[in-house]
């Protein structure tokens, strides 16, 4: 007999880290108000996301979602990318690489 999973939390982040095998680091922002004076607050959480093809990459904007727990930190794992860094971007098969070309 197989119970129905409950609702799974669905966040949206800025990828800050991709050094670790299979792991990214998402920085989640949130907008609250303040209770007292009713002030707009930026509030910033880190979590850490299992991303198994190591699609993300820094500067991404990405899709996560709750899973079981992955390590003792990583509780999320990757969904999509939903928008890529154009300054991180890959050159195609062929083209030569910014890192490969002499400064002249």
């Amino acid at each position: 007999m197989s119970r129905p999973r409950g609702k799974r939390r669905r966040v949206q982040g800025l990828v800050v880290g991709d050094k670790g095998a299979k792991m990214i680091t998402v920085e989640v922002s949130r907008r609250i108000r303040h209770r007292k004076y009713g002030k707009m607050m930026r509030k910033d959480r880190r979590i850490h996301a299992h991303d198994a093809a190591g699609a993300a990459h820094v500067g991404d904007t990405v899709e996560v979602v709750e899973c079981r727990p992955m390590s003792q930190t990583k509780r999320w794992c990757l969904v999509k990318v939903l928008e890529r860094n154009p300054e991180q971007a890959v050159p195609a098969a062929g083209e030569p690489s910014a890192e490969g070309t002499p400064a002249t």
